[in-house]
Parts: C-alpha cells; sequence; structure tokens
C-alpha cells in the first residue's frame, strides 16, 4: 500500500462536471489499495473572479482581506470535490489549509510555509477516509487566514506529501507532463519522461509554468518525488525523482 497525495489545478476542477471526472479518478486511485491524499485549487478563474469583485469595491483593499476572501475558492472545491467522493461510493473528508495545520509566516498574499501539522489529515487516512485539503492558504500566528501566491497550491501539496511521508506527490494539470517547449505553442515539443530537480528548477526560474519554483524548491529539500502529469488523459507524465531513484520503484504509474 503506498501513501500518494494528488493535487489537481483549477483547469482540472473548473467545473462540476470536471469534478466528478476528478472524483472517479481518486477513488480510482484508492481503490487499488493506496491511501489518497488531495490537495486542490479553486474551481477554473474563481480566483480571478474575486479579485475583480474585490477591486470593484475597494481599488486598494485591504491585504488581510483579501486573503481572507481568497480562501474562498478552495473551500468550495474541496467540500464540492468531498461530496463526489461520497457519491462515488466512497468516504472522503475536506479540511481548509487551517484545519490541515499549515502554518505560515505573517505575510499576506505570498505567506511561506513554516511548518505543517497535518494530525487530522492523518487521522482520516487512518480511518479510510479519502483526505481533500485547500491549497494556497494557510493561518499565521495571529490566526488569520493566509495565502501562498502564485503556484501556492503545487507548494501545499508537495508540503503536504512531505509531512505525510508519502510515497510521491502527484500534480494533475492539462499538459501530460514537462516539455521541451510549451506543446500548445510548439507541435513538435517532446514529452520529458524523467529529470531532475536541478533541470527543473532551472526551467522554472527561466520562466516555465508547468511547477512553480517555491515547489521544486521544497521538493528538493526533502527528496519527494513528484509525477507531473494531465488530469484529462492517461498518459504518462514526467517524473521528477532524487538521484539514485529508480523510477520504476515509484507507486501508481500507470
Amino acid at each position: 500500500m503506498a501513501l500518494i497525495v494528488q493535487k489537481y489545478g483549477g483547469s482540472s476542477v473548473a467545473d462540476t462536471e470536471s469534478i466528478k471526472r476528478v472524483a472517479k479518478r481518486v477513488v480510482e486511485t484508492e481503490k487499488k489499495g493506496n491511501k489518497v491524499a488531495v490537495v486542490v485549487s479553486a474551481m477554473g478563474d474563481t480566483t480571478d473572479d474575486l479579485i475583480d469583485q474585490a477591486l470593484s469595491i475597494d481599488s486598494n483593499p485591504p491585504e488581510r482581506e483579501m486573503d481572507m476572501l481568497m480562501t474562498a475558492g478552495e473551500r468550495i472545491s474541496m467540500s464540492l470535490l468531498a461530496m463526489a467522493i461520497h457519491a462515488e461510493g466512497s468516504r472522503a473528508h475536506s479540511f481548509t489549509g487551517q484545519q490541515a495545520g499549515f502554518f505560515t509566516d505573517a505575510r499576506y498574499g505570498a505567506a511561506h510555509i513554516k511548518a505543517v501539522r497535518p494530525d487530522r489529515v492523518k487521522n482520516a487516512l487512518s480511518l479510510g477516509d479519502i483526505a481533500i485539503v485547500a491549497g494556497f492558504q494557510g493561518i499565521n500566528a495571529k490566526g488569520d487566514a493566509t495565502t501562498l501566491g502564485r503556484g501556492g497550491s503545487d507548494t501545499s501539496a508537495v508540503a503536504l506529501a512531505v509531512a505525510l511521508g508519502a510515497d510521491i506527490c502527484e500534480i494533475y494539470t492539462d499538459v501530460d507532463g514537462v516539455f521541451t517547449a510549451d506543446p500548445r505553442i510548439v507541435p513538435s515539443a517532446r514529452r520529458i519522461p524523467s529529470i531532475d530537480y536541478e533541470s527543473i528548477l532551472e526551467m522554472a526560474s527561466c520562466g516555465s509554468k508547468v511547477l512553480a519554483l517555491r515547489c521544486v524548491e521544497y521538493a528538493q529539500r526533502f527528496n519527494m518525488p513528484l509525477h507531473v502529469r494531465s488530469s484529462f488523459s492517461r498518459r504518462p507524465g514526467t517524473l521528477v525523482v532524487p538521484d539514485g531513484i529508480d523510477p520504476r520503484t515509484l507507486p501508481n504509474l500507470d
């Protein structure tokens, strides 16, 4: 039995039909005998819509209130996904970043994770439930909600995987892994089957949007294997693996 953390981005949970599709995939992973924790982003353009609403009210909104608002998107998608998993016949329990034990520094809008203490997530997994965690958010020492900035849900997923001692962290997106160029722009771009941390860090620092820089840095620091793949296909993705790890030994790669 493997412990797998899966992260689904906004395009993967863009609407209720997409959420149902993701639920089927999560349950399928569980039924293979794995324990599964899932980190979700906000649905589709929810975050942008919330920002637009805020700016229509106040052109310079307080940072604290913006973070309170921004955490709403992931709360919606996490609860809907838990319901969809329940409809598939499995048990799921959703958690906000605070409930999942994500503690951050005091800055708003671009907080850094200081510690992850996922006691409630561990308890849900021990009971045989699938744990659904809202990405991109945490809580500071004042007890206020904070958000992690660009790529925050990816970073949340890796941090949760590390805290749980997961075997792998799967990052689901709308492309089949990491490519030599953007396949939506360059049709001849080739998928990279596996890559090391240094190479993916260089790509991220040069503007690649597949994985956020902080997410990869966190994974490298704790030697957490990543599998970047599409939630819209069954094709293999790209493995980001530590030195000395045979990709064939990693779980759930079909």
